[in-house]
C-alpha cells in the first residue's frame, strides 16, 4: 500500500465509524504511522485537526437528517455523539450559523463538509534541497515539556515554549554547549501516544558529547536514515511551508515513509526573521 492509499484508508475508516467513538490510535493504524505523525500529516494536508474533521462531518450528516428525514432533535443529538440537545445545539450553531430547530424549518443556509478524497497534484516548480544520510545514535541534552496534540493544541503550545527558552537564555545556553555532530539548537517531537494518547514530549535541545550539564535532561536519538531538508527564509513561516511541501510533494513522490522515531527542526545561529536565514528539517525515513 503506497502513501496515498494508506492515508485514504484512514479517512475511509473515519467515515465508516462516524457514529462510534473514534480512537485516533485506530485511525493512525490504517495509515501505518503513529498517532502523532498521522495527526501532523492530516493537519498539514487539510488545514484542520482530525477531531475538527470528525465534528464537521458528523454535524453535516446531522443537518442532512434533520432536513431530509425529519428526525427529532434529541434523536439526532444522541446519534451523532452529543449527550444533551443543548450541547448538540451549541455545536450545530457554531458550524451552521443557525439552530437545529431553524434548520428543520428551512431557515438559513447550512454549511456542509463533504467526505475527503485524497488527490495528488504534481508540483515541483520550486526546487527542494534534500539529502538522505545515515547517522549513528546521537546524544542530545535539553529541556522537555509534555504537550497535548488534541485539537491542534501542540501547534499553539510549542511556539510558547520557544518564546520562553529564547527569553530566559536556555536557547543560548544550549547553543554554547553544542559540540555534537548536528549543529544548531533542536526542536524534537517524541511521540508518547503508546502510554498517553494524543501526547508528545517536546524537547528544545542540542547535540552534546560528554557529561550532561546539570540543568538539562538527556536523550539518545537512535541511529537512523535521515531525509534532511534545507529551509531558507524567516521563521516561522518558512519552516511551516516546508513541512507542508514535504507531506504534499516529497513523500507522495518518493519511495520513503516516516520511520516513526523523533524528527528534528534544526535552528542555526543568525537572525531568524531574515529571509536568508537557514534552518533544517530532519525526518527519519525507511
Amino acid at each position: 500500500m503506497n502513501w496515498i492509499q494508506s492515508l485514504q484508508a484512514s479517512i475511509d475508516y473515519i467515515e465508516d465509524h462516524l457514529l462510534e467513538d473514534i480512537e485516533i490510535t485506530n485511525v493512525a493504524k490504517q495509515a501505518m504511522v503513529s498517532p502523532f505523525h498521522f495527526q501532523r500529516m492530516f493537519g498539514l494536508l487539510t488545514g484542520m485537526p482530525v477531531g475538527e474533521y470528525i465534528r464537521r462531518r458528523r454535524l453535516t450528516l446531522a443537518a442532512h437528517e434533520l432536513v431530509k428525514e425529519d428526525v427529532k432533535i434529541i434523536d439526532a443529538a444522541l446519534k451523532f455523539g452529543y449527550n444533551t440537545p443543548e450541547s448538540f445545539s451549541k455545536a450545530f450553531r457554531k458550524q451552521h450559523g443557525l439552530s437545529p430547530r431553524e434548520a428543520k424549518s428551512g431557515k438559513g443556509k447550512l454549511h456542509y463538509y463533504h467526505r475527503l478524497v485524497i488527490q495528488v497534484t504534481l508540483r515541483g516548480e520550486t526546487p527542494m534541497k534534500v539529502e538522505v544520510i545515515e547517522k549513528g545514535s546521537v546524544q542530545v541534552v535539553g529541556i522537555r515539556q509534555e504537550v497535548s496534540c488534541a485539537d491542534g493544541e501542540n501547534s499553539r503550545e510549542i511556539p510558547k515554549i520557544w518564546g520562553r527558552v529564547n527569553q530566559d537564555g536556555t536557547a543560548d545556553s544550549l547553543a554554547s554547549i553544542n559540540n555534537g555532530e548536528i549543529k544548531g539548537v533542536l526542536g524534537i517531537c517524541v511521540d508518547k501516544s503508546k502510554d498517553k494518547p494524543d501526547t508528545i514530549d517536546y524537547w528544545v535541545a542540542a547535540a552534546h558529547e560528554g557529561d550532561r550539564p546539570e540543568r538539562f535532561e538527556t536523550m539518545e536519538l537512535p541511529a537512523s536514515k535521515w531525509a534532511v531538508f534545507e529551509v531558507r527564509g524567516a521563521m516561522p513561516h518558512a519552516i511551516q511551508t516546508m513541512w507542508n511541501r514535504i507531506y504534499t510533494e516529497w513523500f507522495p513522490a518518493s519511495n520513503y515513509k516516516h520511520a516513526g522515531t523523533p524528527d528534528l527542526e534544526v535552528y542555526s545561529g543568525g537572525d531568524p526573521m531574515s529571509e536568508e536565514y537557514i534552518s533544517e528539517i530532519w525526518i527519519p525515513v525507511k
